[in-house]
């Protein structure tokens, strides 16, 4: 027996892991048209990341929200009705800024936006209340293209324009598989 009832865009049964897993590792995010994600890909191929760097997969290419971590199945259906409650808005930000934080993760930064400082701060008190702790962290939007990466930035910033008009519920998927799967979009 499924270990929550099923809801659209979940999978009932934890997206064929077992009902003996009781959580899953979630965030909520934007997540790029195709368009967007080729124009990230095709920039970071001329990023110097160093033969040690560990490339993010281009299908799993987003930014970040909100990370929630392990979440229990059973909460799914008030985690989606509190999403659902968030009204989106559509807007466009410039993604573009190259650097390497510490520990070698290389990310190209987002452009501060009032939209999309709107969309983190409503969808963070969604989330509070069903009491999921957030992050203390000033919000740092941005796309992860690597980790393990070496310190040298591309010549020029990349100035990608990205039109948000929705978020999404995205699980963290563990080896072997591992990567991102959406759940559910919120439009």
């Amino acid at each position: 027996e499924p270990s929550h009832p099923a809801s659209p865009g979940f999978p009932p049964d934890g997206g064929g892991r077992g009902p003996q897993v009781q959580t899953q590792r979630l965030f909520v995010a934007l997540w790029p048209s195709d368009e967007v994600r080729e124009k990230h890909v095709s920039y970071r191929k001329g990023w110097p990341h160093g033969p040690q760097a560990r490339i993010s997969a281009d299908a799993g290419l987003h930014l970040t929200l909100h990370f929630i971590g392990a979440f229990p199945r059973s909460q799914l259906q008030a985690l989606d009705g509190a999403l659902a409650s968030v009204p989106p808005e559509r807007f466009t930000l410039r993604v573009g800024d190259p650097t390497v934080w510490p520990g070698g993760i290389a990310v190209l930064l987002a452009s501060p936006h009032e939209a999309l400082a709107r969309l983190h701060a409503r969808v963070g008190a969604a989330l509070t209340t069903l009491g999921i702790s957030l992050d203390a962290r000033p919000f740092a939007p941005h796309v992860t293209f690597a980790r393990r990466a070496a310190t040298t930035l591309p010549p020029a910033p990349a100035h990608i324009d990205w039109t948000a008009e929705d978020f999404v519920l995205a699980e963290s998927v563990p080896a072997p598989a591992r990567g991102y799967r959406v759940l559910r979009r919120y439009r």
